[in-house]
């Protein structure tokens, strides 16, 4: 194979990965003009068009989609050899690539890595903030973290958390005039402040009491696809807030939140990073992964 081709194949996965040129440019520092004039070199040398591209949208063509399946795979394999062969040296050297939530990354992993990587100047580490459910094996992420109970059993995981506690919490000023909550139903009467998920539904608060599940689906003045917005909407008496223990626990203890609904308030299944079994485990991953485990 050519080796124009071979890094203008690297070009065309990367976009037919994102369905964006946009997001395709910004992952490989490129600009899109310099995409697009890519992208149309190698259909021209192949003479078959890979991508279908409307005003709103790209996707493969048959023929993108035949080499988005066959050789991306075997693309993905020359990487995992040549990380291989690094890993003969003498320090663990390469770049790790991480997505969880900014939360979790401000919280449990900068923290725990800063405290680490200083001591391997050859790792690399790429850090990407989003709460939508990655593919980590399709979008190129070494790792990945999420509540235990969201990992995919094909997965090997880590635990990074104990088991957490979630809480429900406004305001004093917003129960100035308003009865406090005791249950599900009377939930139905507040301004509680809501989640955007990143597939675009919202999402249904996942209490439980006596034993049993109970999916709230609260109504509320403002809506957030971020838990830090949520927190601070709460802290301004806007409404009432569910967000996990970590999150509100240093302001109720401080006055600024009111706790209620204990009983009601389950706990959420620990944070693992998740990555694929098949996946060769670099020692830079290892380093990683033992830097953010949870040694409790």
């Amino acid at each position: 194979m050519a080796r124009d081709n071979l890094s203008d194949i690297l070009v065309f996965l990367a976009v037919a990965r994102e369905r964006s040129f946009t997001r395709a440019a910004a992952k490989l520092g490129m600009t899109q003009s310099a995409l697009s004039h890519t992208i149309r070199a190698l259909e021209s040398r192949l003479g078959v068009r890979l991508l279908t591209r409307t005003t709103r949208s790209v996707s493969p063509t048959e023929a993108g989609e035949r080499l988005l399946q066959n050789v991306g795979p075997r693309l993905e394999e020359i990487d995992a050899e040549i990380a291989a062969v690094s890993e003969l040296g003498d320090t663990p050297s390469g770049t790790v690539r991480i997505t969880a939530t900014d939360h979790v990354i401000d919280n449990v992993l900068w923290p725990r890595l800063a405290a680490v990587l200083p001591r391997y100047p050859d790792i690399q580490v790429e850090i990407s903030a989003e709460y939508r459910m990655v593919d980590v094996a399709a979008e190129r992420f070494d790792i990945g973290v999420r509540w235990g109970d969201q990992v995919e059993k094909d997965m090997i995981a880590v635990r990074l958390t104990p088991d957490t506690q979630t809480m429900i919490v406004a305001a004093p000023a917003y129960f100035a005039h308003r009865p406090v909550p005791r249950c599900a139903q009377d939930l139905m009467k507040h301004d509680c402040i809501r989640l955007r998920l990143a597939g675009g539904g919202l999402y249904a608060w996942e209490l439980r009491h006596d034993g049993a599940d109970v999916e709230t689906r609260v109504r509320g003045q403002f809506i957030f696809n971020g838990v830090y917005q949520m927190v601070g909407a709460a802290l301004a008496g806007c409404g009432i807030a569910f967000v996990t223990e970590d999150m509100a626990l240093a302001h109720v203890r401080a006055g600024r939140l009111v706790s209620v609904m204990a009983d009601w308030c389950p706990k959420f299944p620990g944070l693992h990073a998740y990555y694929p079994s098949r996946r060769h485990a670099s020692r830079a991953l290892a380093v990683v992964l033992d830097a953010i485990r949870h040694n409790g």
